[in-house]
């Protein structure tokens, strides 16, 4: 995600949370892991389950600090690491890999968790997802009562079917919903990559005269669907539930959701590679990632840990074997090598 995840949260795939220009602290030894995150609600969250059980159970702190993308970059080239383990989008870690600014995941040195539990799909060298998001199909049950409402990325193009002011991702909010103009025009879940971006963008065309507003931030989404600016839309299903929970008149259907995921890296260059290692090895578990998800409302990627949720849990999270049947996983490897194209042509094709 990019935002502050959902939570209160996304997090999530692309973070803008402002870092300082330096990361205050007093000199360390192997006693303390410095973890980058989304930052907000979600550290609470984090606290809870993860850093304060792992301080008891190995002595070593937990001190968390919110980092862009960009300042992860410029710590690098400086070669002025100041963070251990990173926890961010993987898109983002994708970047650092290519850069060489990643060590690998010590799966062979892992205690705590076992790596063949781990989904495969997010499951790399250089960095493992710690969670599963999805971008879902929302509406209003007030607008579209009963059973009278979108279900596929076909119906919510299908203007005159289901009126209404629509929103979709803005190229800030990480990667704009081009997966979904494909499938609204007829391609099949597993033909959408390569992406062809014109057609793509002709789709988009299509929809815009009923496009209320491009969001950028989870925050945004949330608040037009909760403000009834929009009837329909594209968000993250965390942001989603939040507003569920609080018996907004919203629903969504999980039929051609977006599969993302949020991932560990462990900087090379850290000044505590092995408690980073740990921590990463430590979050993993089963256990562990249930407290989190179920806090989150997110995915996890253990398959361990689904079966410590109950039937209503995972019927809420992403990554699951239903949620792989009716949705797909985003492939950042074709976002990394294009987003630069992507970005371009959106600028151009936005201001028309």
């Amino acid at each position: 995600m990019t935002d502050d995840l959902k939570l209160p949260r996304r997090l999530l795939i692309g973070t803008a949370l402002a870092a300082p220009a330096t990361i205050a602290r007093p000199a360390r030894a192997d006693g303390e892991v410095i973890v980058r995150t989304p930052g907000g609600a979600y550290d609470d969250v984090m606290r809870r389950h993860v850093y304060d059980p792992f301080t008891r159970e190995t002595g070593i702190r937990v001190t968390v600090v919110a980092a862009t993308a960009a300042k992860l970059i410029a710590m690098f080239r400086a070669n002025n690491v100041e963070l251990d383990l990173i926890d961010t989008g993987d898109a983002q870690l994708m970047t650092l890999e290519g850069m060489g600014a990643l060590a690998p995941i010590a799966y062979d040195r892992w205690r705590w968790s076992k790596p063949e539990d781990v989904t495969s799909e997010v499951k790399l060298p250089y960095r493992v997802g710690n969670f599963t998001y999805a971008t879902v199909l929302a509406y209003n049950r007030e607008s579209f009562p009963g059973d009278n409402h979108p279900k596929s990325w076909a119906d919510f193009w299908d203007a005159g079917r289901f009126p209404g002011p629509r929103m979709l991702a803005d190229i800030a909010s990480a990667s704009v919903n081009l997966e979904f103009a494909l499938l609204a025009d007829g391609v099949p879940k597993d033909q959408l990559y390569p992406i062809d971006l014109d057609r793509a963008l002709r789709s988009m065309s299509r929809i815009r005269p009923q496009i209320r507003r491009f969001w950028d931030t989870g925050a945004l989404s949330a608040q037009m669907l909760s403000d009834r600016e929009v009837v329909l839309g594209s968000i993250w299903n965390g942001r989603l539930q939040t507003l569920i929970d609080r018996n907004a008149p919203l629903a969504y259907t999980w039929n051609e959701h977006m599969i993302q995921v949020q991932a560990l890296g462990i900087f090379k260059d850290a000044r505590n590679v092995e408690g980073a290692q740990r921590l990463a090895d430590f979050m993993m578990q089963p256990q562990v990632q249930a407290g989190y998800a179920k806090a989150l409302i997110y995915g996890p990627t253990n398959e361990r840990a689904f079966d410590l949720l109950t039937p209503d849990e995972r019927a809420r999270m992403p990554g699951g074997e239903n949620s792989r049947r009716s949705g797909f996983y985003q492939n950042i490897v074709w976002w990394h090598e294009n987003r630069e194209r992507v970005t371009r042509a959106w600028s151009r094709w936005v201001l028309r």
